[in-house]
């Protein structure tokens, strides 16, 4: 299987053995407590999950902005996007050197990790711009990503952390969550060796089913990895348990049985384009993917970023930056001259109208009044899935 990133074997964070975890609850009750954002629990989440190796914990200033300005952490590793524990407030842990973080997303606020406390530093105006500009291509704080990024606090701690459960990801999610290790153990035991992911924040539509089958036909893979976000996004997106259910209906119905693993991870969607695929593409290879799969304006928002940035940003990297390929997909839609499914750069001969295409708006709108989406759109069976969240929305 292919090698982690940066690591032999896989790193999670994760105490799995249950009395060191009783133990450290019960020595987290005289710690300093510090209650963190959302980004940070996040954070923990995929440190815990093993989608981080092979990260310790949460990176310091040098790292990051040797990540920012380069995508290296101060030893060489590869690294597009810091992972850090950011605050406003550190009146409750000055001067500790360990400290049990509280998580923001459960109900009781209860300690999610420990972290040895390395340093505390404070970021400065002029480095936060860079961090931003670098990262999210623009400080423009209309920009989802940008916004809630700029709110995460000026100071940064630092140090390694022991994670003690996995947020609400895997009580709210138990079929879908998965850990990195899981889902290697999981392709292991199917013998896979060739496994494309996809990732998606939104409901899988006929155009994404098909790009998948594309992918994997290209690649000659034994499985597809459908691998989605499970944590915040902005308003308006569709909450992750009405994508799970699509998802899984349309895998049910119209890909062949066991030939793709649906699963989820416990993560804050970034909305950073280019730097963000990166990060999949990281990520993916921790989980045991050869190839991931980079489409049109993957993760970004608006107009932020050009339609093939995160495609072209890997060709900046040097060769043994990560081990994972990626599929680079155009923009697919259903063909009325061909009666299918295509890549739009395949089909140089067709117009606009060729093609069957619906703006987010107008399916939103169509599913709301309970109007039918053309099958060429959208599988009958995921539509109607969709149909009643907007039509529950609609009414309430």
């Amino acid at each position: 299987m292919i090698n982690p990133h940066g690591s032999a074997d896989l790193m999670p964070l994760y105490v799995s053995d249950q009395d060191e975890t009783k133990r450290l609850l019960e020595e987290a009750k005289s710690l300093p407590s510090l209650l963190v954002n959302s980004a940070v629990a996040a954070n923990a989440v995929m440190l815990g999950a093993g989608y981080f190796t092979p990260l310790k914990g949460y990176m310091n200033l040098a790292d990051t902005m040797s990540i920012a300005e380069d995508m290296k952490m101060k030893d060489g590793l590869f690294w597009p996007v810091p992972i850090v524990n950011r605050t406003n407030d550190i009146s409750s842990i000055e001067n500790a050197g360990r400290i049990a973080l509280l998580d923001p997303n459960v109900e009781g606020n209860p300690v999610i990790a420990i972290q040895d406390v390395e340093s505390i530093e404070t970021i400065k105006g002029d480095q936060l711009h860079t961090i931003t500009e670098k990262i999210f291509g623009t400080t423009d704080k209309d920009h989802p990503g940008v916004g809630t990024f700029l709110s995460q606090g000026k100071y940064l701690i630092a140090g390694p952390i022991q994670v003690l459960n996995y947020s609400y990801f895997d009580g709210e999610f138990p079929d879908t969550f998965r850990t990195a290790v899981q889902i290697r153990d999981d392709i292991a035991k199917k013998g896979w060796e060739t496994v494309v992911a996809f990732q998606t924040r939104n409901p899988m539509h006929r155009a994404h089913e098909e790009l998948c089958k594309m992918a994997s036909e290209a690649v000659n893979a034994d499985g597809i990895l459908i691998h989605m976000l499970l944590g915040k996004l902005k308003k308006g997106d569709i909450p992750a348990d009405v994508r799970d259910a699509a998802i899984r209906k349309m895998v049910e119905l119209y890909f062949p049985a066991d030939t793709v693993m649906v699963t989820g991870y416990g993560f804050d969607m970034l909305y950073a384009g280019p730097r963000e695929a990166l990060l999949h593409a990281v990520f993916r290879q921790n989980a045991g993917c050869t190839h991931l799969i980079v489409g049109r304006d993957h993760a970004g928002v608006g107009s932020y970023y050009g339609p093939f940035d995160a495609q072209t940003i890997f060709d900046s990297l040097a060769p043994d930056a990560l081990q994972i390929k990626i599929f680079n997909a155009d923009h697919t839609a259903y063909s009325k001259k061909l009666n299918k499914v295509v890549m739009m750069r395949d089909v140089p001969d067709h117009s606009q109208d060729d093609f069957v295409l619906l703006s987010g708006t107008k399916v939103r709108d169509m599913l709301a009044a309970g109007e039918d989406l053309p099958e060429e759109f959208a599988r009958p069976e995921v539509a109607h899935i969709l149909m009643a969240y907007y039509q529950s929305e609609a009414e309430a």
